[in-house]
């Protein structure tokens, strides 16, 4: 199985409108709500590849209540999440229906006590040996420590497991030095790490500071990787338009389904951008359009650089 570490879950609920307007009462003609948080989308996606995911994490309240009953509908994932006494956060997406743009608004997380972070290592120890691949994704809740993903990478490490880690600022920073596998930053949240802006500088620079593989998000230009393999980057045939919330977590769970089944990294990188792809055209985050995913899985563009 693959293991997915969500540690600020999410209750994620779409509201769709005909036009989205400021100082203006609008009319949803249509309302989803699905289980949240970086790491739980990727948990779906790999379900929904026939991958088995374990997803953990926390999980509190009655939003918190709601996610987990939510996870139980969700195919090849097992709940395992730890409970908390705050109340998981809500992120709520309105869908301008006239232009496509999504407007994100995202609530804080739940204060997490040392009791409830104790509680989670030790599921996380004794969940990750099991693992084939660990996703360890999101921002992190207040109470846990900044340090967090160092010391979650470092255990799998222990046990022999690769861990792709997917978050930003001192988390990353921290949890890059613990020797990651893959990290995927955005172009931000690269330049944040490195102090460049240039793409393909920062992603061997970020290597240099202790990441086996960096796979950067260039939004609709696809992803730039530096590996021990090679550097290329990977772009979809054509700019799609759509919701493009949860397309990265999509891209994250391509790059694991293809690390578990040995594929090389051009063809890690062709399913993570197809199905970044086929996310952009469903309607919500953690989903994928099949058919998008088809037509441009087999028309990604690899060039090595």
């Amino acid at each position: 199985m693959i293991l997915t570490v969500t540690l600020n879950t999410a209750l994620d609920v779409t509201h769709r409108v005909p036009r989205l307007l400021p100082h203006a009462s609008h009319r949803v003609t249509g309302v989803a709500e699905r289980p949240g948080g970086k790491g739980l989308n990727v948990a779906r996606v790999l379900g929904a590849l026939g991958h088995p995911v374990t997803a953990t994490g926390f999980a509190g309240g009655p939003a918190g209540t709601l996610v987990r009953e939510l996870l139980a509908d969700c195919p090849g994932v097992t709940d395992a999440l730890v409970p908390c006494t705050g109340t998981t956060r809500r992120t709520l997406a309105v869908v301008d229906e006239t232009t496509g743009d999504t407007t994100q608004f995202n609530e804080p997380g739940p204060q997490i006590t040392a009791a409830e972070w104790s509680a989670f290592l030790a599921r996380y120890a004794e969940l990750a040996p099991g693992a084939r691949a660990v996703a360890l994704c999101g921002s992190l809740p207040p109470g846990v420590p900044v340090g967090a993903y160092a010391t979650l990478v470092r255990t799998a490490r222990t046990a022999g497991v690769p861990v792709l880690l997917d978050t930003s600022g001192e988390a990353l920073r921290r949890g890059v030095a613990a020797r990651p596998e893959i990290i995927k930053p955005n172009s931000a949240e690269l330049a944040e790490l490195t102090g460049s802006r240039e793409p393909l500088p920062a992603t061997r620079d970020a290597r240099r500071r202790g990441a086996r593989a960096v796979v950067t998000s260039l939004g609709p230009g696809g992803l730039l990787a530096a590996t021990p393999d090679g550097t290329w980057q990977a772009a979809p045939p054509r700019a799609l338009s759509g919701n493009p919330t949860g397309a990265g977590d999509s891209a994250v769970a391509g790059l694991l389904s293809a690390l578990t089944e040995g594929l090389d990294w051009p063809a890690r990188l062709t399913r993570a951008v197809a199905l970044s792809a086929a996310t952009v055209h469903a309607p919500t985050a953690g989903e994928f359009d099949p058919r998008t995913y088809e037509e441009v899985r087999g028309s990604v563009n690899v060039t090595p650089l």
